[in-house]
């Protein structure tokens, strides 16, 4: 087992057993129940469907945008036996948080009490697509007759319901990008006949489901189709997709818009949709040290760098119900789905929050730009500034590197790693890393990451117990690629094993097809694990 950072004794946490857990799981009250292994493992070992992903690796990044709040109940678990629960429950302690304790065996002890232990990147919420699949009877159409009616010539638009980078990168011939959220606002002007076809996909299948569905829910009159298997089923059959196709939103027609306004009144009803205004935002956030306050804007990325409420954050409506996990990590909290004036957006989104059964949904149309706004990106939130550590320039580093004088670890995910790194550089899982072990010889240690501070968190730890220098690239592995000094790709020189990223069967090696027809197999097997797991429920709405 690889050496830990800290030495933490785990008996300084209280621990709680798997029946506890689950008990309390029933319940109302908040609770955040986190797995801090890397993401690879969390997907390919399994974990327990209410489980959040927050490694250890990542966590100074990732704990202020999941958990809102010093107060929040939170039990830390990981596969069990093993120190890395204790190691992240005491830096979560060191952020300040007070209610922390730990699974007592971790997934294992779960899994050998004969609860279910589901395997997969978002599970929860592609189970949820399942089950809404079968609760509606979405209906759907296989790629075998899709491609024979567009061939026919028949009336058909195709509606990409994933993000417009996605988009870009492959499509379908013919497919308008359109994400999710924005269907029930934009979709209307894709649309000439009521007699057309309306085909929603993605690269799987949650995405088509779920797309096809909220047109079906929010009244379109055309007949609306998942494309069952989405992109995987093209491939499989041959055909060719297209790529760099560029992605971009129109403005709605006020015809578009009056649609829209009927849809959120149809959607609001349906699914007794809580509206709230922003006084009603200001009380929350009154409360928001006795009630964990989630505030997002699902509105385009584009919108949203124009105007947005102060301490709104962005989560593009249908990437939040693709996997609400990665975005809310306590359970039962307070969530708040911030849309403009019309409010479409907002209410699609809700309307499968509510059904998800995550937390307390509620919906927000405002005014998003003027006074009381502010514009630019998304900052997600970090709980403590950066350390201070001692940096050095790209070009100081490319210096060093000709003169053999130092060893670069790139403390990135092994796929951004593979993408392009630093030449020479090696992939380390943060985690893991014992510079004494795995670092051979006496050179001088550069650490960087994406934008250098994960790299400064790590420095941190690292400089007080080894003997060698330790600095961090400034600027991280973005402002060497900024400077024009070269970058390398590929899996060059891995410290660790590059397990620590879940692939799509879109990045993993070998045979693509039986990576596609492996990921639809477990896909389409979430509806019978949910069916027999007495402690999940989503709520159907008639």
């Amino acid at each position: 087992m690889n050496a830990p950072l800290v030495s933490i004794a785990p008996s300084r946490f209280p621990s709680i057993d798997v029946d506890a857990l689950a008990a309390r799981l029933h319940e109302n009250a908040e609770l955040a129940l986190v797995d801090v292994r890397e993401e690879g493992g969390i997907a390919g070992d399994g974990h327990i469907i209410f489980s959040v992903p927050l490694p250890l690796s990542r966590l100074e990044l990732r704990a202020g945008s999941l958990l809102k709040r010093r107060a929040v109940p939170i039990v830390v678990t990981d596969s069990g036996p093993g120190d890395l629960a204790a190691r992240a429950a005491a830096k979560l302690a060191e952020l300040g948080f007070v209610d922390v304790s730990l699974l007592s065996g971790g997934v294992a002890a779960w899994a050998a009490s004969g609860r279910e232990v589901y395997t997969g990147s978002g599970a929860y919420s592609k189970a949820f697509g399942e089950f809404v699949e079968h609760a509606y009877g979405t209906p759907h159409i296989s790629a075998e007759e899709f491609k024979g009616r567009v061939d026919a010539g028949e009336r058909i638009v195709v509606l990409d319901g994933r993000t417009l980078q996605e988009f870009e990168n492959f499509s379908v011939p013919g497919a308008h990008a359109v994400p999710n959220a924005e269907l029930p606002l934009r979709a209307h002007d894709l649309i000439t006949s009521p007699d057309d076809l309306v085909v929603v996909n993605c690269a799987g299948r949650t995405r088509s489901i779920i797309g096809a569905q909220a047109l079906i829910n929010a009244g379109l009159p055309n007949k609306v189709v998942a494309l069952e298997n989405g992109t995987m089923a093209w491939l499989a059959n041959g055909w060719s997709l297209e790529h760099g196709r560029q992605a971009e939103l129109q403005p709605p027609s006020n015809a578009a818009l009056a649609q829209a306004k009927a849809a959120v009144a149809q959607l609001s009803h349906r699914f007794a949709l809580s509206w709230i205004d922003e006084a009603a935002l200001d009380r929350f956030r009154s409360e928001a040290e006795q009630r964990s306050l989630y505030v997002y804007d699902v509105r385009s990325k584009a919108e949203f760098e124009a105007g947005h409420l102060p301490d709104a954050h962005w989560a593009e409506g249908g990437q939040l119900v693709q996997g609400v996990d990665r975005w809310v990590g306590a359970r039962n909290a307070r969530i708040v789905v911030v849309d403009d004036e019309v409010g479409v957006r907002a209410a699609i989104t809700a309307s499968w929050l509510v059904q998800l059964g995550w937390g307390e949904v509620h919906a927000l149309a405002v005014r998003q730009t003027g006074e009381g706004r502010l514009a630019g990106p998304d900052r997600p939130p970090l709980l403590r500034a950066p350390p201070s550590v001692e940096t050095i320039a790209p070009a100081a580093l490319k210096h060093e590197l000709d003169a053999g004088a130092v060893t670069v670890i790139d403390l990135d995910t092994s796929l951004a790693y593979a993408s392009g790194h630093i030449p020479g550089a090696r992939f380390a899982v943060r985690a893991r890393l014992d510079v004494s072990r795995d670092i051979e010889g006496g050179s001088a240690i550069v650490l960087t990451s994406a934008d250098g501070i994960l790299a400064a968190f790590a420095a941190a730890e690292l400089a007080p117990r080894t003997g060698r220098s330790v600095r961090v690239l400034a600027g991280g592995t973005q402002a060497w690629r900024a400077a024009g000094l070269p970058l390398e790709t590929g899996e060059t020189a891995l410290i660790h094993d590059a397990d620590d990223v879940w692939r799509s069967p879109y990045q993993q090696s070998g045979d693509r097809l039986a990576a596609f027809k492996a990921y639809l197999d477990w896909e389409i097997g979430l509806l019978a694990q949910i069916e027999r797991d007495p402690d999940l429920s989503f709520k159907v709405f008639p």
